[in-house]
């Protein structure tokens, strides 16, 4: 309620002065409401609404937060309900609590004259009860998030957790930090951080000096139990104002690959392993800075008097530098061999010690470390190793790694991608939209002229940009974000609609992911299909497979192939090609985690024509154009690395990678990829 206490402002814009709240009516915390259940398998005697406590206004989607005491036992989670109330076409009434009873004012209906009628004394109210307000017309958001995800399902305290990750709203700008006293004590400490470190001395500006510009980025950090640990700012150079050849040379550095990480999920559940994740704090200031950069002062921290016109001399490598993650990643890989591991040569960012008990694995993606391994002491000896070297943070079991959301339950581990997916859909305005069951149209036709190019495609451009990100976790949206990928340069108003299609489609599951269960196995098994001349501008095919480690989907792939195939065998042994090197790529790095993997790998084909040709060393003129291919295949065979058994169409994994599909045989392909949805609501 809006309180003269506050000079006219209500409690909630005074916490959150950049999230102001409109079109709600006020409630009282605490009061009794009654939540509408949203469920179409109601019979006419079950009941319509269930009792709980209002908490307050949710801050992700339209709509209110209560509290359901019989359902939800703790008082951590919440429930979001969609509002039935538009906003009051005036300013809400200033309550005050010393003449609340004579000086309240009323809202009346724009299309009702204002009443002049003397109140009746009697009914003044006496007590502190809810002043009633007008409600207006009625609306109702008709596809609510809440039909389609839920915490419900989830144990208290991972329940918590993804309440607290999903209210969690992080700045953009300087300015909107500077109203927030938790922002900027965030800044004060990286500050402090940066100068106790030593990072620059404030010099005179050069003549004819590139000065490189930087700017605050914000982020939170979350605890191993969920809960909100800190406000984290972080001074970042502008590094794309950086020259070639003067204020850097060499920038590459190796990050773990996905791919990988999957696997050590799929190695760690499979075997029992546990798992451990380590944040190591300002990770690039260890790097060494061979170049000269200057950098101007941070806003916000400009030096006073006559130190104001000078600019830092960088003497630590910070982030946004174009060669910060290479100072970094030589460091960390220099100081981590000296304690005995070694890098593998199939991921340059996952390094293994073998020890006299087992062996120790580390991932590594830029700052953020993930360890397993069959030694539990050897664990605990890296660990400690760092902590000598860098200044790092236990965090305990992976629940949050590079925007995956990891539960771990007795089922197994799952991945997802939930408050990415949710973000994703309230930037697109979609949070209340109709969702769809695929993800894209079983016939779709984007290769015509109809419709216009698109003004802005910067705007489709990031929009796909970030749905490949979600592919992350999302196999079942691989084939449709690799189609709408194809039209970077030149987008229409048709592969706009198609790529909103996507996000219409992860609304109908935003916390769909991959599932990792035990199996207790390491085998190795891939499927490979193809889509014959699938595309309609060029008639080239789609190569699409998946491959398991352990029972575990683990990698996989959709691409549109090179070269125009000239039939359903050579688009399919072009696939099969694909898979092998993925195949043997999953072979040498299993080999160099300690598993030598020496049987022949089954890639299941429903071409038999392909199989043929691969099984059986005969050239003639209508395989010469893939002669490459066919040698490369053939040579896994005789090497007993590879077989290609028959797989029937029906039973064809990699089908989701190369076309559209209707319903049926779609759902029926994402539960065999393994991929589940624990925020599913019952």
């Amino acid at each position: 309620m809006p309180s003269t206490v506050l000079n006219g402002d209500t409690p909630y814009s005074c916490l959150f002065p950049d999230k102001p709240l409109f079109g709600i009516a006020p409630r009282v915390f605490g009061c009794v409401c009654f939540v509408y259940i949203h469920s179409p398998n109601l019979d006419t005697l079950s009941p319509r609404s269930v009792k709980c406590i209002f908490l307050g206004y949710s801050r992700t989607q339209k709509g209110y937060r209560c509290y359901d005491p019989q359902s939800l036992p703790l008082p951590a989670p919440t429930l979001s309900v969609p509002p039935h109330t538009e906003p009051p076409t005036r300013p809400l009434p200033v309550y005050s609590r010393r003449n609340r009873s004579t000086t309240t004012t009323l809202i009346v209906p724009p299309d009702l004259p204002p009443t002049t009628a003397p109140r009746n004394p009697s009914a003044t109210p006496t007590n502190d009860l809810p002043i009633a307000l007008w409600k207006g017309k009625r609306s109702c958001t008709a596809h609510p998030l809440a039909n389609s995800l839920s915490f419900q399902h989830l144990s208290p305290n991972y329940r918590a957790f993804s309440v607290s990750l999903s209210s969690a709203s992080i700045l953009n700008t300087y300015c909107e930090a500077l109203r927030h006293p938790a922002w900027k004590m965030a800044m004060d400490d990286e500050m402090s951080a940066l100068v106790s470190r030593g990072t620059w001395k404030l010099v005179e500006v050069p003549p004819n000096a590139d000065i490189v510009a930087c700017r605050w980025v914000f982020t939170l950090k979350f605890r191993a139990d969920g809960t909100l640990e800190r406000y984290k700012a972080r001074l970042v150079a502008k590094g794309f104002t950086q020259t070639y050849g003067v204020d850097y040379f060499e920038t590459f550095s190796p990050v773990a690959r996905l791919n990988s990480i999957r696997v050590l999920f799929s190695l760690a559940v499979n075997l029992s392993w546990p798992m451990y994740q380590m944040d190591i704090k300002k990770a690039f200031l260890y790097g060494d800075l061979n170049e000269t950069v200057y950098m101007e002062q941070p806003p916000g921290y400009v030096a006073q008097g006559e130190k104001q016109r000078m600019v830092c001399k960088l003497k630590k490598a910070i982030y946004g530098l174009k060669q910060s993650p290479r100072a970094w990643f030589d460091k960390f890989s220099r100081i981590i061999g000296e304690f005995g591991f070694s890098r593998c040569q199939a991921d340059y960012s996952v390094f293994v010690q073998t020890t006299k008990t087992g062996m120790v694995i580390l991932a590594v993606y830029v700052d953020d470390i993930l360890i397993t391994g069959s030694d539990i002491d050897g664990i605990e000896e890296a660990k400690t190793y760092l902590k000598k070297h860098f200044v790092t943070k236990d965090l305990g079991r992976p629940r949050y790694f590079l925007g995956i959301e990891i539960a771990h339950s007795k089922h197994g581990v799952s991945l997802s991608q939930r408050k990415y997916a949710c973000d994703l859909l309230q930037e697109a305005g979609l949070l209340g939209t109709k969702s769809v069951d695929t993800p894209m149209d079983s016939n779709p036709d984007f290769w015509n002229d109809d419709g216009n190019y698109l003004e802005d495609k910067i705007k489709y451009r990031r929009l796909v940009g970030k749905l490949i990100y979600l592919t992350v976790t999302r196999p079942d949206i691989s084939f449709a974000v690799g189609l709408v990928s194809q039209f970077m340069d030149k987008p229409r108003s048709v592969h706009w609609e198609a790529a909103l299609r996507i996000l219409k489609y992860i609304k109908t599951s935003p916390g769909r992911g991959l599932l990792f269960k035990r199996h207790g196995h390491v085998k190795i098994e891939a499927y490979s299909d193809a889509d014959y001349a699938g595309s309609k501008d060029d008639r080239k095919s789609t190569s699409g497979y998946c491959t398991y480690v352990g029972g575990n989907l683990v990698t996989w792939r959709s691409k549109k192939q090179m070269t125009v195939a000239r039939s359903s065998a050579e688009a399919e042994y072009r696939a099969m090609a694909h898979t092998t090197s993925e195949i043997l790529w999953l072979k040498n790095l299993l080999k160099e985690l300690g598993f030598m993997y020496d049987d022949p790998v089954p890639i299941h084909c429903d071409n038999q024509a392909a199989i043929h040709i691969a099984s059986n060393p005969v050239f003639h003129e209508r395989t010469k154009h893939i002669e490459v291919d066919c040698h490369f295949v053939r040579e896994a065979i005789m090497s007993q690395k590879i077989y290609t058994p028959f797989t029937p169409s029906s039973e064809q994994r990699a089908d989701i990678f190369t076309k559209a599909l209707g319903r049926k045989q779609f759902d029926v392909l994402c539960n065999k990829l393994g991929m589940i949805d624990i925020f599913a609501p019952a």
